[in-house]
């Protein structure tokens, strides 16, 4: 039950990526509207997951979870009144909220119903499972809803899979709580929703804008000073919104830094392939969503068997190898021969799902040394690493992307092609607007186009080389902080 209601957050996650050039040709979204329309559900999430799953611990994690499921449904529904790209990003605010509910209840609720810590593990197990197979099903259930119906079905899909998981939820699961939740720090609550959006939108200016923007670097600014003074504040209360303590456990860190690593590196990379596969490869949605399946098959694969793998060689090689295999697949995207095709990104996608695979022993390292009670700090602790790492990548890795694509397809060639000062914009804010400006202008526009898609390669690659860079780094820190004879069958 609760994995299944996971399986639904995640896949509206991805069936984005397969929906978005269907969006992008009804509304006409600028550059910057595309990027809102990806990143405010992760930005809705990272700010709310601390304050959601401590009020989870005190009002009831299943009373939240449900509550969650209603959001997350009424907002779907919302869509069908939906004319502009300000809509489409308001809507998927609200279905943050609801994420940032449904989330974190999840995880805190399986620490809190399975207090055996080898069970723990499984159960983890299963849950990374599904949210690994929710990433690659997204795309598919999208492509097969984009072949028969509007954009729309995408986000109403949503809606009859809310019900049912409310009906199952009110009838099979029991209420969980902190019995000692202690007093509700109003200040705090403030702070971490402020701080976090303001670093995540500070990233974002940053990347698009460049170092030298003052607004972006006073955003930054401010952003760590209020996520500082809510640590602090969280350091030295008896009743904390968030156990930040919990990170003197090396452990716990390093399950927290590899899952905010590998949602870095792997949430740009994914966009880029699913928008190559139908812009470059001329793919439909469907057969796209088909091409990204060697990431769901690994990881569903890797998923279940990471917990035995790490009781008979170690829960640090299992997590350490599959950071790994993550960096070796960005290598393998980076290094491809020109021009580039499947197969490599297949092997990419392949090697991907087996490093996402092995964050369920990143999960259960995160949960099961956390006490029943602080169930709710653990989870929102590692599904704001999740969110925010994938509000980075697409923000940073997205950003270094589209400054690539802009600057292999010039102005001066855009207008040699036949272009007007206006379509130069749209062309080069993204390959759908390219692609669509340069469609009736003949062998020059077809030129044009093909420049344009060898652009957008470039710029997939050059992820590539990033989130290599990125994985292997979170290896070298992440053997470091994580203890040789870790053993997940015990915790708390």
């Amino acid at each position: 039950m609760l994995a299944a209601s996971l399986l639904v957050v995640v896949m509206d996650m991805t069936i984005l990526n397969v929906a978005l050039p269907e969006i992008s040709a009804a509304l006409s979204p600028t550059a910057a509207q595309q990027l809102w329309i990806v990143d405010i559900y992760a930005l809705v999430l990272a700010g709310l997951l601390v304050t959601m799953s401590t009020l989870g611990d005190r009002w009831g994690r299943k009373r939240m979870l449900l509550t969650g499921f209603a959001i997350f449904g009424a907002a779907s529904l919302a869509i069908l009144v939906v004319e502009s790209p300000p809509m489409v990003i308001a809507v998927r605010a609200l279905l943050g909220v609801g994420g940032a509910m449904i989330m974190p209840a999840t995880l805190s609720m399986i620490r809190s119903l399975f207090t055996d810590p080898a069970e723990r593990a499984k159960a983890l197990g299963i849950w990374a499972a599904v949210a690994s197979l929710g990433a690659a099903v997204g795309p598919i259930v999208g492509g097969l809803l984009l072949e028969h119906f509007s954009w729309h079905a995408a986000f109403l899909i949503n809606v009859p899979l809310m019900a049912a998981a409310l009906v199952a939820g009110v009838l099979l699961l029991p209420e969980a709580r902190n019995p000692r939740p202690g007093r509700w720090d109003a200040l705090a609550t403030g702070l971490s929703i402020t701080g976090m959006v303001a670093l995540v939108w500070g990233i974002k200016r940053i990347a698009k804008e460049g170092p030298a923007d003052l607004m972006a670097l006073s955003t930054l600014l401010a952003a760590l000073a209020l996520l500082t003074w809510f640590v602090m504040r969280c350091r030295n209360s008896d009743s904390p919104l968030l156990r930040v303590r919990l990170f003197a456990i090396p452990s716990f860190t390093a399950g927290t830094l590899a899952a905010l690593f590998t949602t870095l590196a792997m949430g740009s990379a994914l966009l880029l392939a699913a928008q190559w596969l139908q812009l470059v490869q001329g793919l439909s949605p469907l057969q796209a969503g088909v091409r990204l399946l060697p990431l769901a098959i690994a990881a569903a694969v890797v998923s279940p068997l990471a917990p035995y793998l790490a009781q008979r060689i170690g829960a640090r090689a299992v997590l350490v190898g599959g950071l790994a295999l993550s960096s070796a697949g960005f290598t393998i995207l980076a290094l491809a021969p020109e021009p580039l095709g499947y197969g490599p990104v297949a092997v990419f996608l392949a090697l991907l799902g087996a490093g996402m695979g092995s964050l369920a022993i990143a999960s259960a390292i995160i949960m099961s040394g956390t006490p029943a009670e602080h169930a709710g700090s653990a989870a929102a602790i590692e599904e704001t690493a999740y969110e925010l790492g994938a509000v980075l990548g697409v923000a940073v890795l997205g950003s270094a992307a589209a400054a690539l694509y802009r600057a292999r397809l010039p102005a001066a060639d855009l207008t040699a092609a036949g272009l007007d000062p206006t379509q130069v914009t749209t062309a080069q804010e993204s390959l759908g607007g390219a692609l669509h400006v340069l469609s009736d202008l003949g062998a020059a526009g077809a030129a044009a186009a093909a420049q344009a898609q060898a652009a957008f390669t470039d710029g997939l690659t050059l992820v590539g080389v990033i989130g290599a860079a990125v994985m292997l780094a979170s290896v070298v820190v992440v053997f470091t902080l994580t203890p040789k004879d870790l053993d997940l069958t015990k915790g708390h």
